[in-house]
C-alpha cells in the first residue's frame, strides 16, 4: 500500500455485481426522496469489456452518503466487538431521563462526524467541546495540517468533512471524500405496490369517536369533532395501488478510493513535516478505507425493507497504477484489511504520529438536553414528522 501511495497510482477501485436475494428479477425497493420519488436517471452502461455502451434507466439503491454511513457503522460494530482500534469521540446521553433513550452517539455515527452539531453542543470535562483544549485542535486542521483529524477522527479524512458548524462557520476546513461508494440498479422498471388493511374487529366508519388526551371516547354521530375510527387506527383500509419497487437487470456497486486526494494531506508533528511520515499516515488512511469497505460488505447488503442484495463475487480491488496497463487485482477480506491497518498504524507510531488512544466521552450540554427533551415530548404527543 505504501508503494501505491508513494507512486503516481490514481486509485483503488472495486466493482461488485449484485442480484436481489430473492433471485434474478425479484423486485427491490429503492430509497425514496422528497415527494416520495425514486432517484432515477439515464446512464451509459457498458458490457464487461467496457464496450457497447447503451443508455439505460438506472435507479439509485444506495447513495454515496448512505454508503459512507454504512461503512462507518461497520467500523463502529467492529470497534464495539474489539476487532479494531480506531479513535472516536462519543457523547453519552444515558441517565438524562429521556422519554426515548438515545444511549451514545459517536463520531462514527454522527452525520457530520467530528464536526457534527451533536458534538459541538456537548462538553468535554465541563467545557464546550470546541472551546476545550481537545476541540481547539480541530480549529487548526487543514490540508497542510491534517494531524489533528488523524489523531482524533481519521475517518473524517477518508469519508470527508466540512467543519461548517465550528467557530469558523462556512470558512471551516473542508476535506473531500477520498472514498466514495454507490449502488445503482441497472435497467430499472418501476412497478406497483398494493396496500390494504382488514380490521379483524370489523369497525365501521359510522361509529364515530372523539380524540381526547391521547386516547378517544365514543361519540354521537353529529357530535362536534367526531371522527372515523380510522383516525385512531381502527377500521379497514380499502385495497390501493400505487407506484412502488422496481425490477432491475442487476445492481452495481462502484467503490473508488482516490489516492491523489490523500496525497494532498500533510501530517506535521511539532511543526515539522517529513515525507516518510506523510506516507505512513496516508497508508493508514488507505488501510482504514479498505477495512471499512470490507467490513461493510461482509455485514451484508440489507439496505432496507425489501432491498436485500447478494454479491455475485468477492470484493476484488483493482489498483490503477500505470495508464494503459491492466490494473493489479487484490481480493481483500476484512481479516486481511485489519492486519494491514494494524501494521500501518504501528509504522506511523514509530514516526511519531499516534492515534488518540484513550476513550473520549463528552456530555451533552444543558441546552442540547433541553432541546432533545422538548423534541421527544412533541414527538410523543403528535404525529408530526421529525425535523419539520
Amino acid at each position: 500500500m505504501a508503494d501505491a501511495v508513494n507512486s503516481s497510482a490514481a486509485a483503488f477501485r472495486c466493482r461488485v455485481t449484485l442480484q436481489p436475494a430473492g433471485g434474478v428479477g425479484d423486485k427491490v425497493f429503492p430509497p425514496t426522496c422528497a415527494g416520495a420519488v425514486y432517484a432515477i436517471e439515464q446512464r451509459q452502461i457498458f458490457d464487461v469489456d467496457g464496450k457497447n455502451p447503451q443508455t439505460k434507466t438506472c435507479v439509485v439503491l444506495d447513495s454515496v452518503q448512505a454508503q459512507a454511513n454504512r461503512m462507518e457503522e461497520a467500523l463502529q460494530a467492529a470497534l464495539d466487538a474489539g476487532k479494531i482500534k480506531v479513535p472516536v469521540l462519543s457523547v453519552d446521553f444515558t441517565g438524562l431521563g429521556l422519554l426515548d433513550e438515545v444511549g451514545r452517539v459517536t463520531s462514527l455515527e454522527a452525520p457530520h462526524r467530528v464536526a457534527d452539531a451533536i458534538l459541538r453542543d456537548s462538553l468535554h470535562e465541563g467545557i464546550a467541546f470546541r472551546k476545550s483544549d481537545l476541540g481547539k485542535q480541530l480549529d487548526a486542521a487543514s490540508l497542510q495540517n491534517a494531524t489533528p483529524l488523524y489523531q482524533l477522527c481519521p475517518t473524517a479524512l477518508v469519508f470527508g468533512i466540512w467543519d461548517s458548524t465550528g467557530p469558523k462557520g462556512g470558512l471551516g476546513a473542508k476535506f473531500q471524500r477520498a472514498l466514495t461508494s454507490e449502488i445503482i440498479g441497472v435497467n430499472a422498471q418501476v412497478g406497483k405496490k398494493t396496500s390494504s388493511r382488514i380490521d379483524p374487529l370489523g369497525m365501521r366508519a359510522a361509529a364515530k369517536v372523539i380524540k381526547k388526551d391521547g386516547t378517544y371516547e365514543l361519540a354521537s354521530d353529529k357530535a362536534p369533532g367526531a371522527v372515523s375510527p380510522s383516525e385512531v387506527n381502527h377500521g379497514n383500509i380499502p385495497p390501493d395501488i400505487s407506484n412502488g419497487g422496481a425490477t432491475i437487470d442487476y445492481a452495481d456497486q462502484i467503490i473508488v478510493l482516490s489516492l491523489p486526494a490523500l496525497r494532498r494531506l500533510r501530517f506535521p508533528v511539532d511543526g515539522k513535516v517529513t515525507a516518510e511520515r506523510d506516507t505512513a499516515a496516508r497508508t493508514v488512511l488507505v488501510a482504514l478505507a479498505l477495512t471499512s469497505a470490507a467490513l461493510a460488505a461482509e455485514s451484508g447488503f440489507d439496505l432496507r425493507s425489501r432491498c436485500l442484495l447478494w454479491p455475485t463475487g468477492p470484493l476484488t480491488w483493482e489498483l490503477l497504477k500505470t495508464p494503459g496497463q491492466e490494473p493489479e487485482k487484490h481480493v481483500i477480506t476484512s481479516e486481511v484489511a485489519i492486519a494491514l491497518l494494524n501494521e500501518a498504524v504501528g509504522q506511523a507510531e514509530k514516526l511519531g504520529l499516534k492515534w488518540h488512544g484513550d476513550p473520549i466521552t463528552l456530555k451533552p450540554a444543558p441546552n442540547l438536553i433541553a432541546l432533545l427533551k422538548r423534541s421527544q415530548e412533541i414527538a410523543a404527543s403528535t404525529t408530526e414528522p421529525s425535523g419539520t
